[in-house]
């Protein structure tokens, strides 16, 4: 074999890999957010979660992008594991479009949406159709790629020696789809240049069956490593990735003369075999769990414990069957769930005085996920409210549910006022800047009395206590008040030069955000006197 035609080979599965990733990323651009919301939102069930993986995996043409979401779902606490498998299993059918599509012999198609591709992505001033020409560039490469692979690979009908390692040792062909998979990460890849080999004819269906097996095994690597820094549920979830490929691939090397069998009845041109028995591999795995999800979540679970504070994924009070029937009673859950909302916000702001007073930077990825919690939630939230407004509210209920809804909104900023102070503390940590014992004392004073009012004004709403929300608006009129002394301080301080200008700078910037989130702790604490129906004489919200 020519040293050309080996870099034919390594180009053609080069060309197809690269098609593969700028298809899937150009779709993930122009559909992403909705697909990421469709995960989300539609996966209350394994067989929707299966359906719905099935669709997402099918467009971005990629499970190792859906199980990644899946997993960072998981990990945020926006969904559970049993959710999750039900997605994974979807997925897993979802990615073997990608081989259907390259055993189509349609390269002169291939061209032309090259051709037209680049065109669009060139000449285009929108970025949408941009991407559009990017996706049809990479759908052309796909079957370039393919075509450039099989030419080359005549070359093993010459070697008599190598189609016999790979015919009599199923294992040795099963490894390699296994090690190529986990190098390239992308079975779509392994599985094209395995019929690419087989176009050939060099090599038996049953040998390409156990190639196509170890891809499966191997594809999971990305869905592995996007779980390594994350908590235990997400670990379970790329877990339970894993175990689904191998005990689906011991079914089939069980039954594999069987298995080999019926996919000779399915076609009878063997690219197209290579790509059924792909899919029908991922089909019949999909059949054997789907029935039994809730004991295999049990059983991951019992291999990767949960962690010791396992949060509840999505709302918990909002429940739709409600919104017609009982519309007051929708309009409390929105306040229960608001409150639920609140305490997250809470927790973080602990956090952001642990984070900047002891310099924990493990605290840092837990405020941010839980910042991303409360965004989903916040966006739960919101959607659910509009769905109740749109019920036939009385005034004053709607007058209620809008109040929610800007207490909501207040939480919301809350949670953003405390990404600022994880950015402040990253930059101190950069910088390698410290306050001086006096500054840390004044931080902790501050932060005391934030959390003290951030506390009782969820408190006032949970128990609906005029009373609580009063001492609210004492707690931030104290904010303010001390917001101007610490400043005055500090000032002092650095024109004295007892303090460095960076060191200043950020101390000044924890005192902002503070005294931001004791404004919105005051707008939450108006929630309730809007509740009590006295919600014009108390005062006004802060912007």
């Amino acid at each position: 074999m020519s040293i050309g035609s080996l870099f034919q080979i390594f180009a053609g599965i080069g060309i197809l890999l690269y098609g593969i990733i700028i298809m899937g990323d150009a779709l993930q651009i122009i559909a992403g957010d909705k697909l990421r919301k469709l995960l989300a939102s539609l996966t209350k069930t394994p067989l929707k979660g299966l359906l719905v993986g099935t669709l997402v995996t099918s467009i971005l043409q990629s499970s190792s992008a859906t199980t990644v979401m899946v997993v960072s779902f998981v990990d945020a606490g926006f969904m559970t594991l049993l959710q999750a498998i039900g997605v994974i299993l979807g997925a897993n059918i979802g990615t073997t479009v990608t081989a259907q599509l390259l055993a189509f012999k349609i390269l002169n198609v291939a061209y032309v949406c090259t051709v037209v591709g680049a065109a669009i992505s060139i000449l285009s001033r929108k970025k949408r159709n941009k991407y559009i020409g990017i996706g049809l560039v990479g759908f052309g490469l796909l079957f370039i790629g393919m075509e450039m692979m099989q030419g080359p690979m005549s070359f093993i009908k010459s070697h008599p020696e190598v189609v016999t390692l790979f015919g009599d040792h199923i294992f040795l062909a099963f490894l390699s789809g296994l090690v190529v998979t986990l190098f390239v990460q992308s079975s779509s890849a392994t599985v094209g240049l395995t019929m690419a080999v087989a176009s050939q004819g060099v090599i038996p269906l049953e040998t390409a069956i156990a190639v196509v097996l170890g891809d499966n095994i191997g594809t999971t690597i990305t869905a592995v490593l996007a779980s390594l820094g994350a908590n235990r549920s997400a670990k379970q979830a790329a877990l339970s990735h894993v175990v689904i490929k191998i005990i689906g691939t011991i079914i089939i090397f069980a039954i594999l003369p069987i298995y080999s069998r019926l996919i000779l009845l399915t076609s009878t041109d063997i690219v197209r075999q290579v790509a059924n028995a792909h899919t029908i591999f991922n089909i019949i795995t999909a059949l054997v769990f789907l029935p039994f999800t809730s004991q295999y979540a049990s059983f991951i679970k019992k291999i990767i414990p949960d962690d010791e504070i396992v949060e509840m994924a999505g709302p918990r009070y909002l429940n739709k069957s409600i919104l017609t029937v009982a519309p007051a009673a929708a309009v409390d859950a929105v306040r229960m769930e608001m409150v639920r909302l609140g305490t997250m916000a809470i927790e973080m702001i602990e956090m952001c005085e642990q984070l900047i007073l002891t310099g924990n930077a493990k605290l840092v990825k837990k405020i941010l996920r839980r910042e991303d919690n409360v965004n989903e939630l916040t966006h739960d939230i919101v959607n659910y409210a509009i769905k109740l407004g749109q019920s036939g509210l009385s005034s004053d209920s709607s007058l209620l549910l809008n109040s929610c809804v800007s207490g909501v909104s207040d939480i919301e900023r809350i949670g953003d006022h405390a990404t600022n102070l994880v950015e402040v503390y990253q930059y101190m940590d950069a910088e390698k800047l410290e306050f001086s014992q006096i500054a840390n004392f004044e931080a902790r004073t501050m932060f005391g009395t934030v959390i003290s009012a951030v506390t009782k004004s969820v408190e006032a709403l949970r128990d609906e206590d005029p009373e609580k929300a009063k001492e609210v608006m004492i707690l931030e009129d104290e904010i303010d008040r001390l917001e101007k002394k610490l400043r005055a301080t500090h000032i002092e301080r650095l024109n004295c030069g007892k303090c460095s200008p960076g060191g200043g700078i950020t101390f000044i910037e924890i005192l902002s955000n503070l005294e931001r989130i004791g404004d919105h702790a005051h707008n939450l604490a108006m929630v309730v006197f809007d509740i009590e129906r006295i919600h014009g004489n108390q005062g006004v919200r802060k912007i």
